[in-house]
């Protein structure tokens, strides 16, 4: 069945574009949530003027992923965990733990989005990547420092 997306999803493709998905998918998740519309005839010729609303659409939602971006650029993550003689530590620090940090300081992050490709079992700073859009990429700084 063939939409047109009116929100951006991560594995479909942005706002605006028309794309071919399942029927049920189509039916029971995109329309309902209001995530796409049918591409039948009236919604194809409405979406050359829907596409300009939409670019504009996608044009702010893109400027707020660069404000939020910017902001999570600057978040300094300092964690402190028990560790054993050779400063290994006892665990590690996944992102999960990332996640958890970030919502206390009230940033709304999925962890699937932070892209730490091994959890941390050292000390010292690393540099996390994190996903904000399909195209947009922050980096956090984690410093993971001994409990005293």
């Amino acid at each position: 069945m063939k939409v047109i997306l009116t929100e951006n999803i991560q594995s479909l493709g942005q706002i605006g574009d028309v794309v071919n998905v399942a029927a049920g998918y189509a039916r029971n998740y995109l329309l309902p949530q209001r995530l796409a519309m049918e591409a039948v005839g009236k919604n194809i010729r409405d979406l050359e003027h829907k596409k300009k609303m939409l670019a504009q659409k996608r044009e702010r939602v893109r400027q707020e992923m660069l404000s939020f971006s910017e902001k999570l650029n600057q978040v300094k993550i300092t964690l402190r965990r028990k560790v054993s003689e050779e400063d290994k530590l006892y665990g590690s620090v996944s992102a999960s733990d990332i996640q958890g940090f970030l919502q206390q300081q009230g940033f709304e992050v999925a962890r699937r989005d932070i892209q730490l490709e091994q959890p941390i079992k050292q000390l010292g700073e690393y540099t996390v990547p994190i996903r904000v859009d399909t195209q947009i990429t922050s980096h956090v700084s984690v410093t993971v420092e001994k409990e005293e």
